[in-house]
């Protein structure tokens, strides 16, 4: 059988069909059709199956990619399915928010001009379609295991963990203090990139497998939570994978003005109310219907909040960003997507000073210029002067980042070291704290970062504390009997 494939030369490159920027503007729905199997298959068949594939080797899960694009060009699902699987967690979930166009695509050898393969839209179509099949199964070990291993934080990190953990038999507890699975993934990215119900089905089917979930379940010195001490005592091994929610504030004059809100707050609850959740009295102010909307920061937390905006009917949306378009940090992909939705971009610009007297009317900005590359080796930004405007306001949203909540305070831990950035320190190879038989893993240990590197690392934890407990745990005990 000869393998349809390195088609990049006569079959152009195409995404799915988008729906239209007015229709994708009057709900929270995916706003990608989904690919038919011809399309699927089609754009699969570009592939040229390099020798050094650069797509996986800038994969942070190192997936397979051209075995998986060659099956399914030759319509073998299943197969691509299983290769798939192989080494991401949540295929479904990256292949809808990962930034291809930095990654995987963004490396792809085929020359410019004929455009790389289609690799994040064939990853969801596969896994998709599997799921239709019935072709995902829970996870069974082959033996149960007498030990088990609690995780704090039901965010990807904590859920790969969990996944790889049962399939090596442990009794897997996951603590989270939000009320659904998921982190992030369901609080914080809104349904046009990724529909909550793909993060529940995940969620089933892990319970299925046997993970115990204890949600609405916080752990420090909080009325109802569970403190640390309880929590190791429980188990065996413990992996902390709390994310880092803890939201950058915004300086300046008038910085604690009403109407100047914080990303993650605005971002969940737009997030409950699309899941049909009653908002507290304090949240009802965190909707855009009829404000002029100026949201601060360039990421995609940022086109995430631009995004929300313009569904929730603002009167305008601006994005006010420090450097120019070329220097965005956020995927090229949703800026174009925000653009073609309506949002207006400020480039080059910082805020000075926001403007009113109890609530916010303004902000008044500076324009900024590019100068010499910094010690990172990018362009630092300079003010330029005399160059102030304002923009006028109603809700402003600061997306600037997030950094750890200082966790050893919080769970009365002195000897949990963090670093000077507040993220835990780990081993680099063993994932384990300064507290023996406690890991870390995701953002909590690497900073905010992208989903792939959390399911990467919760995966990459998950196979050092099965063994350091088969080297000290297991060997203790048969020690003991004998």
């Amino acid at each position: 059988m000869t393998t349809p494939m390195l088609k990049f030369v006569s079959v152009a490159q195409k995404q799915p069909d988008k729906r239209t920027a007015q229709a994708r503007r009057a709900d929270f729905a995916e706003i990608y059709e989904e690919f038919s199997p011809a399309a699927a298959g089609e754009q699969a068949s570009r592939c040229s199956q390099c020798g050094v594939p650069f797509c996986s080797v800038h994969c942070p899960l190192g997936n397979n990619i051209p075995d998986w694009l060659m099956l399914t060009a030759e319509g073998r699902l299943e197969e691509a399915y299983e290769v798939s699987s192989a080494t991401n967690t949540f295929p479904e979930i990256c292949g809808r928010i990962c930034p291809q166009d930095r990654l995987c695509e963004g490396n792809c050898v085929i020359e410019p001009g004929f455009e790389s393969v289609t690799i994040g839209a064939v990853e969801r179509y596969i896994t998709d379609t599997a799921f239709e099949n019935n072709w995902v199964k829970p996870t069974r070990p082959v033996r149960e295991r007498t030990e088990s291993v609690g995780i704090v934080g039901a965010g990807p990190a904590g859920l790969a963990a969990a996944e790889r953990l049962r399939a090596s038999g442990y009794q897997v507890h996951v603590y989270d203090r939000y009320d659904r699975v998921g982190g992030l993934m369901v609080y914080g990215i809104p349904g046009f990139k990724l529909e909550k119900e793909i993060v529940a089905r995940r969620h089933a089917l892990l319970e299925e497998s046997g993970v115990t979930f204890h949600l609405g379940q916080g752990v420090g010195s909080g009325e109802g939570d569970l403190s640390f001490a309880e929590l190791r005592s429980r188990h065996q091994a413990v992996l902390i994978a709390t994310g880092v929610y803890k939201s950058r504030e915004i300086g300046g004059p008038g910085a604690g003005l009403a109407g100047i809100e914080r990303a993650l707050d605005y971002l969940t609850a737009s997030n409950r109310r699309s899941l049909g959740d009653t908002l507290p009295d304090d949240a009802q102010a965190l909707d855009a219907k009829g404000k002029n909307v100026v949201v601060l920061g360039g990421g995609d937390t940022a086109m995430d909040c631009v995004r929300t905006a313009i569904r929730q009917g603002a009167k305008s949306v601006k994005c006010l960003y420090r450097r120019d378009k070329a220097n965005m940090p956020g995927s090229a992909r949703e800026v174009k997507n925000a653009e073609e939705e309506g949002v207006e971009f400020v480039w080059l610009s910082a805020p000075e000073a926001f403007l009113g007297d109890d609530h916010v009317t303004g902000v008044r900005a500076t324009r900024m210029k590019l100068g010499l590359p910094d010690a990172t080796g990018r362009q630092s930004v300079e003010p330029l002067e005399g160059s102030s405007f304002t923009l006028d306001a109603d809700l402003v949203i600061a997306a600037l980042g997030f950094d750890p909540e200082p966790l050893p305070q919080l769970w009365g831990q002195p000897d949990l070291a963090v670093s000077r950035w507040g993220t835990l320190k780990v081993g680099h190879d063993s994932f384990m704290t300064t507290l023996p038989g406690v890991f870390a893993a995701g953002d909590i240990v690497r900073g905010a970062s992208l989903v792939v590197w959390a399911i990467r690392d919760g995966r990459d934890a998950a196979e050092r504390i099965h063994q350091w407990i088969e080297t000290h745990v297991t060997a203790q005990a048969v020690a003991e009997q004998g």
